[in-house]
């Protein structure tokens, strides 16, 4: 089975992200179905779009919208699957819906997104753990020409969107979202929050 214009993609652990271990006994996080936070967004590739330029192979992971693999209950309560839903544990994927793919251990962005590490507040009275709207280039939209992977750089805000993505937590930046690079003072330190790292 091949799709004309989508992927085909079963989770790579599960549809729902909602289990952590601590000192090796499982702790659910989460039963509310609703909540996106904890579906899971990394996927396996089982087959590519007729029409596919992306460079993704089968077998590539990737990350995904939070939707892909989400259920949900409809307006009368009842439990239904995402539209991407094709059959038992695999899901058609549209390509503006495919932020990044792993290759050879190395995670490669998709052409229009970026991933950006936060770095931590240093203001000695500020509340907030990261400084808003700044952060370390991490994975690079291949189109992006101008930076570098480790340049620190500024986005609009409200545009982050957190993912966890091998124990390090990252915002997905739209490309034309990112809108300055800025020079390291020196004092700059990139902040990955504890809960990040337990798996």
């Amino acid at each position: 089975m091949k799709g004309l214009y989508d992927f085909i993609v079963k989770p790579k652990t599960g549809r729902n992200n909602n289990k952590k271990i601590i000192n090796g006994k499982h702790l659910i996080l989460n039963t509310d179905l609703q909540d996106h936070n904890f579906v899971s967004r990394i996927g396996i590739v089982m087959a590519l779009p007729a029409e596919d330029t992306s460079g993704i192979e089968i077998g590539d992971e990737v990350i995904v919208h939070h939707n892909v693999f989400r259920r949900y209950r409809d307006i009368r309560g009842v439990e239904k699957n995402s539209r991407s839903y094709y059959k038992e544990d695999m899901f058609f994927v549209a390509p503006d819906q495919i932020y990044a793919y792993k290759r050879i251990l190395k995670w490669n962005a998709c052409k229009g997104f970026n991933f950006v590490k936060p770095i931590k507040e240093n203001k000695m009275f500020s509340i907030n753990f990261e400084k808003p709207a700044i952060g370390v280039l991490k994975v690079k939209d291949p189109s992006l020409k101008s930076l570098n992977i480790g340049d620190l750089v500024g986005f609009r805000p409200g545009m982050e969107y957190e993912f966890i993505i091998d124990n390090e937590k990252l915002y997905r930046i739209p490309t034309n979202q990112i809108t300055i690079k800025y020079e390291y003072q020196g004092d700059e330190e990139e902040y990955n929050p504890s809960w990040a790292k337990s798996s």
